[in-house]
């Protein structure tokens, strides 16, 4: 059965999305470049609109989208979109949260290996013309602590990988953890404090709300090993950056890998001067795979809610 729903995607996806889409009878408009004051002009003509995190759905925004159904964010966070606006026209939000779980969960082994190896600083000074053999004595990452805070299908599949490194895992969530998944991976279950307290690696897994807006604050730093180190591949926001710098700085903490900052980009932040710092410029879900994937999932999900399957 096809569909004749009109759809705008507002940034650069993968092909396979636009594809079925248009297989399924949907009209797409593909429009990765255009500006929200285009998007105020046209939103107002379309039943489905998709971003991916470059496009920010303001209330202002969703409230000319006189038509729409569905708002599809493909990736993982809904920070970009409004949605008590869109809640308050009836517009079902849907994103891809499975579609990076992989990608995010590599690079959260990557940054703690480059952590524990000084890679990136390595590299540098031999670039530099040192070779610092005898200085560079890294640590090892099997039998160490990792602690997970947010046990989500990310979380959970970093727990994966590093229960293959033979690191011990520390789980926190503000939702049940699955029990199936804590036996699997021998998973110690504490709270927030404890698993600060206790971590050699610690890695966020949360959405930016305002219950987790600087959960990783001052007094939550001060609490950790000053050997520790910490990554972060969720929302910048989730940390106090500043308090971060001041703990690395002082050495009251090991390191701290960051692929999301407060403000993006984050060129000229100040973190990235520290030589105890790894930053990624919000690659977390930048895999050829990942992007396929999320692409496949909206796809699929935007299809099921047209046929009222889900």
């Amino acid at each position: 059965m096809g569909f004749n729903e009109t759809v705008l995607i507002c940034d650069e996806v993968d092909p396979v999305l636009n594809k079925v889409l248009q297989e399924n009878g949907l009209k797409v408009s593909y429009e990765p470049q255009i500006t929200p004051d285009q998007i105020k002009e046209k939103i107002s003509n379309y039943d489905i609109i998709i971003v991916r995190g470059r496009t920010k759905l303001t209330k202002e925004l969703i409230d000319n989208a006189t038509k729409c159904k569905i708002i599809a964010r493909v990736g993982v966070g809904l920070d970009n979109i409004d949605e008590s606006a869109a809640k308050a026209r009836n517009i079902r939000v849907i994103n891809a949260v499975e579609g990076a779980m992989t990608a995010v969960a590599e690079l959260v082994l990557g940054l703690m290996l480059a952590l524990a190896r000084q890679i990136p600083f390595a590299d540098r000074e031999i670039r530099n013309g040192k070779w610092l053999k005898k200085e560079l004595v890294g640590t090892e990452l099997k039998g160490k602590y990792l602690g997970i805070v947010g046990l989500g299908n990310i979380g959970k599949r970093l727990g994966r990988l590093a229960k293959g490194l033979n690191m011990n895992l520390i789980g926190y969530d503000v939702i049940p953890i699955d029990e199936t998944f804590s036996k699997e991976v021998g998973l110690m279950k504490a709270d927030l404090g404890t698993l600060l307290s206790s971590s050699d690696y610690v890695s966020l897994h949360v959405p930016l709300l305002d219950s987790t807006y600087h959960l990783i604050n001052a007094e939550k730093l001060a609490t950790m090993k000053k050997t520790a180190k910490i990554i972060n591949t969720s929302r910048g926001g989730v940390i106090d950056e500043e308090a971060l710098y001041d703990a690395l700085k002082k050495g009251n903490l090991g390191g701290a890998a960051l692929d999301v900052f407060e403000t993006e980009p984050a060129i000229g932040n100040k973190l990235a001067t520290l030589p105890n710092v790894i930053c990624t410029p919000h690659i977390g879900a930048q895999t050829k795979e990942a992007q396929s994937l999320a692409a496949n999932i909206i796809a699929e999900k935007i299809i099921q809610i047209l046929r009222g399957v889900i």
